[in-house]
């Protein structure tokens, strides 16, 4: 396991180093003092400091994932409202690859973020390292952060880490994924919701055979996917859930397990028969989406978000359309119960040579409130909406991105979007928040990615029997020391 960590976080050195430079950001906090209001004008950053000269303005450097604009023009927009809204001078790095391939190397070089945007997994990966400051106390001292009504108490517990302190503060409201259907379709076909694998299988075949979007031609899928992506929908017809699962003391991978080996098959059968999207296993997400929104796919594994931006793209291309995307429960397991995946949640963190903590956490309390949930959600005001006598209106730039600037969901019950809930979310939602639950994965989960990728996707495929490619991921596992 320390190897793993140590190829995919810093060096042993780099992360001494760190922690040797985190009394220079404590002494930049402690002599920060009472930082402005988080919704704060530029004017009040500028005030005068004792003795009449200008205060230097605040600016932070960050580093985020999807938080910001859509296009880099509209990004340095995004930069200049924060600006706005708070007086704080940003620099928002967005990368255009993997966040970990970009971010793991930077801070291992000793490059100084105030602000990082990542998920539980990388945040884990930090904390290994010693790059995290803790923020319980921060948390506790904000009267803004530590709101029940802005975070609720109990979905603290999912950024509590080995030691039981905090180290991250929500971005946004993180949901879960399902499977995802053209559910003008089904009703085209007159076809049941599939509570069952035999009943996805029927319906997937139907939409292979069955020319659902009535061009004449059995030219469309039943079904694709990014890999292995999200297949968590059809695996819990097996009661199989993702990443690890400790069991009598032990480490396991149920996706490595014999009780796979039928929804291996299943999906073999979904291959060879023509109905599975002959491409799912080098598709990106990107891919996947464009085949759901062009008509040439009935069903996608996806976010519950996503339900909503699907019909709001269509809707937007075409107001009359009759396509319709719905979230579906996973397949029913032996017992009748189902799993479904929560997202891991994604947070704020202060690493600890940041050179201003105290500036960084009144960011934070912006996004958290109103105002900085209408910049996560609708955008910028002038670019993606207007406000005139107390009524907000989305320009056409606005309604193609689909009131997600990073944060299209949140917590905070404080405020609530004008426009409500795209078409389809609140009720793919209802069924996250009923039946989700995260998956436990670790900072070596990229090298067991690796191995369950290269024999799962044999075994979907068929070329291998479902049966070899469990036993030589076990193998393979067990000598990399992921699994006990």
């Amino acid at each position: 396991m320390g190897n793993n960590k140590t190829k995919l976080g810093l060096t042993a050195v780099m992360a001494a180093t760190l922690l040797a430079t985190a009394a220079c950001g404590s002494q930049t906090e402690q002599n920060s003092g009472a930082s402005p209001d988080p919704s704060a004008s530029s004017s009040a950053a500028a005030s005068a400091a004792p003795g009449g000269s200008p205060q230097a303005q605040k600016h932070l450097r960050m580093m985020v994932g999807v938080i910001g604009g859509k296009t880099p023009e509209e990004h340095a927009l995004f930069e200049k409202e924060v600006e706005r809204l708070t007086g704080i001078k940003v620099t928002m790095e967005k990368p255009s690859g993997s966040m970990n391939d970009k971010l793991l190397p930077a801070i291992s070089a000793g490059e100084k973020y105030d602000l990082i945007q990542v998920d539980k997994p990388l945040m884990e990966i930090l904390y290994d390292q010693g790059v995290l400051m803790p923020l319980d106390d921060k948390i506790k001292a904000s009267t803004v952060i530590s709101d029940s009504a802005v975070f609720p108490a109990k979905e603290w517990d999912q950024v509590r880490l080995k030691d039981g302190k905090v180290y991250g503060i929500f971005t946004k409201f993180q949901g879960g994924t399902m499977p995802v259907v053209r559910q003008d379709w089904m009703d085209k076909l007159q076809l049941q919701e599939p509570k069952t694998l035999d009943d996805y299988y029927n319906v997937l075949k139907a939409f292979k055979e069955k020319d659902p979007d009535g061009n004449g031609k059995a030219d469309t899928y039943g079904l694709s996917t990014a890999g292995l992506y999200e297949i968590q929908g059809f695996m819990s017809g097996a009661g199989v859930k993702a990443g690890y699962v400790t069991k009598d003391g032990k480490r396991t991978i149920p996706y490595a397990s014999e009780a796979a080996i039928p929804v291996y098959e299943w999906f073999a059968k979904l291959y060879k028969e023509g109905i599975l999207d002959p491409n799912f296993a080098t598709n990106d997400a990107g891919k996947m989406r464009d085949l759901f929104l062009t008509d040439r796919v009935g069903m996608v594994t996806y976010w519950d978000a996503w339900v909503g931006m699907f019909n709001n793209t269509r809707l937007q291309k075409d107001p009359a359309t009759a396509f319709k995307a719905k979230g579906l429960l996973p397949a029913q397991g032996p017992d009748g119960k189902v799993i479904m995946r929560r997202g891991d949640p994604n947070v704020w963190i202060i690493p600890v040579n940041s050179p201003d903590p105290a500036t960084a956490m009144k960011f934070i309390e912006f996004w958290s409130t109103e105002k900085g949930n209408i910049l996560g959600t609708l955008g910028i005001e002038g670019t993606d909406y207007t406000v005139k006598d107390g009524k907000y209106e989305l320009t056409q730039t606005g309604k193609d991105h689909s009131q997600d600037h990073g944060s299209p969901f949140i917590y905070n019950t404080k405020w609530q979007n004008p426009f409500g809930l795209l078409p389809g979310v609140k009720d793919a939602q209802e069924l996250v928040l009923k039946h989700a639950t995260l998956e436990t994965t670790g900072s070596s989960w990229k090298e067991v990615e690796k191995i369950l990728n290269n024999y799962a996707l044999q075994a979907m495929q068929g070329k291998i029997p479902a049966a070899d490619a469990v036993k030589k991921m076990n193998d393979e596992l067990k000598a990399a020391k992921q699994i006990d």
